[in-house]
């Protein structure tokens, strides 16, 4: 009976190992500044660049540059993630990240869930975020597209001309679109489509004859429906691609309604962001009283407290106990709330 007992014991933290996601890997301390960020992406236009809203993660590299995100809160189905590292300074750091972007940062984007091991080790001459080694196959497809794009901008920088362009234009979106197609991986898929129908790439023209005539974007929407049925990621194509088609539909129309047109599309617009917003909100809901939940009563009495802003003293004046008592239930708060400091609970809760 002991054995058995010993035996569901191991069977069980195995399992609970397992069940967690570890993304690790290392950073040039002397090049960069020690915070390193894990952001989940759920709008695929802002896929890439620093986005304060995305970040789930903060964490800071050791002496030798070294990082690891672990815990077991992510998704148990695939999603897009990003882990970026940049130089902006504390004072204009949060303002950088609100306008979407730091001009001296660098990212790496990869497929992830729940239960994936993923290093980012260094690879020729110490460049970081050129490798990843995971457990998960579809973690790489975002690298093999960004190298199968650099061998495009080489192909077009051979020769600059008017005619190479029209040329390599017509290969490489064909090219791009079959090698995402052959992936298997409706988000990597995704991926190449958020660049092919992008308003300010050359091959957004391609795109839109191409959508006139070809039945693949209504079979990659049904892939994403199978496959992630409930993601913002299929949500969102499918409103582009149906936005798309409305356009295509009636530009040959000789008295076209623009007013209807443009009303249509901030109808849309407004319904998409109030879905959006009313999602995400019961999400955060959810999120938080999970997090309450933890939380013993009197942790939860020094929490508003916090919230109301008061100091440690303050707190152990209210609640009648002694200061070190305060800053324990504290410590204890900011490890169950996944916190570090008090402006993130604020940023927590205020959200």
């Amino acid at each position: 009976m002991k054995r058995f007992v010993i035996l569901i014991i191991i069977v069980f933290c195995t399992f609970y190992v397992h069940a967690q996601y570890s993304f690790s890997g290392y950073i040039d301390n002397d090049r960069w500044q020690e915070d390193v960020y894990l952001s989940v992406i759920e709008d695929y236009r802002k896929i890439s660049g620093v986005f304060s809203e995305q970040i789930i993660k903060k964490i800071q590299t050791d002496e030798k540059g070294y990082f690891e995100f672990i815990g077991n809160n992510l998704n148990i189905d695939n999603r897009i993630y990003r882990i970026h590292v940049d130089n902006c300074v504390d004072e204009k750091q949060n303002l950088n990240h609100f306008e979407g972007h730091c001009k001296d940062s660098k990212e790496i984007l990869f497929i992830a869930k729940n239960t994936d091991t993923i290093a980012f080790p260094f690879s020729f001459e110490n460049q970081m975020f050129c490798t990843i080694e995971s457990n998960n196959l579809k973690a790489r497809t975002f690298v093999k597209i960004d190298s199968l794009k650099e061998d495009m901008r080489f192909a077009y920088g051979e020769f600059r001309s008017e005619a190479n362009r029209k040329l390599n234009n017509k290969k490489w979106f064909k090219t791009l679109k079959d090698f995402g197609e052959n992936l298997n991986e409706p988000l990597a898929e995704l991926y190449i489509y958020t660049f092919l129908s992008d308003r300010s790439n050359n091959l957004h023209a391609y795109y839109l004859e191409d959508l006139k005539t070809s039945n693949y974007y209504d079979q990659l929407l049904e892939r994403l429906t199978n496959k992630y049925p409930n993601s913002t990621y299929t949500n969102q194509y499918k409103a582009e691609l149906n936005a798309d088609k409305f356009i295509l539909s009636n530009e040959d129309e000789k008295s076209f309604n623009w007013n209807y047109f443009l009303y249509s599309i901030l109808i849309l617009s407004l319904i998409g962001n109030l879905w959006f917003l009313m999602s995400r909100r019961k999400h955060q809901s959810k999120t938080l009283s999970k997090a309450k939940e933890k939380l013993t009563n009197q942790e939860l009495k020094i929490l508003n407290l916090l919230l109301e802003e008061n100091t440690n003293k303050e707190i152990a004046e209210v609640l009648f106990v002694s200061l070190s008592t305060v800053k324990s239930h504290v410590n204890n708060i900011y490890k169950k709330l996944n916190v570090q400091s008090r402006d993130e609970i604020k940023s927590l809760f205020n959200k």
